[in-house]
């Protein structure tokens, strides 16, 4: 487990943050720029130091202001992977990875240098220098080297901030892979909600310096009250799903979750697999009757749990088994005298689903959803 409890004042700025990590997977620090997503990972590394607070991991006691520890940057065995690469130029990618590997004593060693190349897919790499290295390319090295040193956990800063959409897209599946093949907790500083929702497991939304709010996504992300600094544009629900049928005449994918089952494009996803997705607000439409008629394949019923106004616009919670945002006009809400309590019917459009966020999260255990 990681604990970080930490105050700093850092010129005109303030941090005073208070967080757990607990086991593997990912967990996202996620706000707006200027929430003080670095400076959490600087104090966590170690090359930061806080005013006052404490940082453990696993029972390690890394930084007390108040016992007067301050372990080392260099002995504290935590990965850090830049928002760029930060390679060694006259090094080979080779060269680079075993420069991590060699920071640490044969018997600290927890993965071995075939497992890092083969799972970052570095092979056809390995003797290209950092100027012969696409951006996606450096920071697949970048992280390979992090790793190499078996860190205890592995700190990512915005990896994938320098870099354009198509080498977005071809990292992503590499960071995915981290989290289903190691064990090793990863703190993930993003502000980009689509990679949120598609790698992390859990988040911790910072603003102002403060930690607004943690847990598990799909929570966090369906909590109305916390739109303000998820994004009222990008705002909506995150939902888990199974994935539980193709129809190849349309290619469609079907997910069944808590509100049943919802048809998405087709996607390269095997039956069995569980997804996470990203249903936004300003994508679904509300009906007091059960609708007929529609080109709408995705009508859930369900019932009006919370209703935010602000302005022309009003953002309501449906609980259909799992809740899901509704973004609508204040005019609409009055005129189908919407409420706390109203039974609707909440209407998705297939093609509104981001394909880009979509999360795989492994095969369920049991089949409950």
């Amino acid at each position: 487990m990681l604990e970080v409890a930490a105050k700093a004042r850092l010129g005109s700025f303030s941090l005073d943050i208070q967080f757990e990590v607990e086991g593997g997977g990912i967990t996202a620090l996620f706000g707006r720029s200027g929430a003080g997503k670095t400076s959490t990972v600087n104090v966590i590394a170690g090359l930061r130091r806080p005013d006052s607070g404490r940082v453990a991991l696993d029972g390690d006691v890394l930084f007390d202001s108040t016992a007067g520890i301050d372990v080392a940057p260099e002995r504290r065995r935590i990965g850090y992977v830049f928002q760029e690469g930060r390679l060694f130029p006259h090094m080979t990618a080779a060269g680079n990875l075993a420069y991590g590997m060699r920071r640490i004593q044969a018997p600290d060693r927890s993965v071995s240098f075939d497992h890092v190349v083969d799972l970052l897919g570095l092979r056809g790499l390995l003797y290209r220098r950092p100027a012969d290295l696409s951006g996606g390319e450096k920071q697949r090295v970048a992280v390979g080297r992090a790793l190499l040193m078996s860190p205890r956990v592995l700190l990512m800063d915005e990896p994938l901030a320098s870099l354009d959409a198509p080498r977005k897209g071809e990292i992503l599946p590499f960071i995915e892979r981290l989290r289903e093949d190691l064990s090793i907790p990863v703190v993930y500083v993003s502000h980009v909600i689509e990679e949120i929702v598609r790698l992390a497991d859990r988040m911790v939304l910072m603003s102002d310096g403060r930690v607004a709010a943690q847990g598990p996504v799909e929570e966090v992300m369906s909590r109305i009250d916390l739109q303000p600094l998820t994004g009222r544009y990008e705002a909506g629900a995150v939902v888990t799903a199974l994935v539980s049928g193709y129809d190849r005449d349309y290619d469609l994918t079907h997910l069944t979750f808590a509100g049943g089952v919802m048809q998405i494009p087709g996607i390269e996803v095997p039956v069995g697999e569980r997804l996470r997705i990203r249903i936004r607000a300003r994508d679904v439409a509300l009906s007091v009757t059960e609708p007929t008629g529609l080109s709408i394949r995705n009508v859930f019923a369900g019932t009006v749990t919370d209703v935010s106004v602000d302005g022309a616009f009003a953002d309501l919670v449906v609980d259909v088994g799992t809740p899901i945002w509704a973004r609508i006009t204040a005019r609409s809400l009055d005129e189908l005298k919407l409420a706390p309590g109203a039974r609707v019917f909440a209407l998705v459009k297939s093609v509104a689903i981001d394909g880009r966020s979509l999360g795989r999260r492994g095969r369920p255990i049991e089949r409950d959803i």
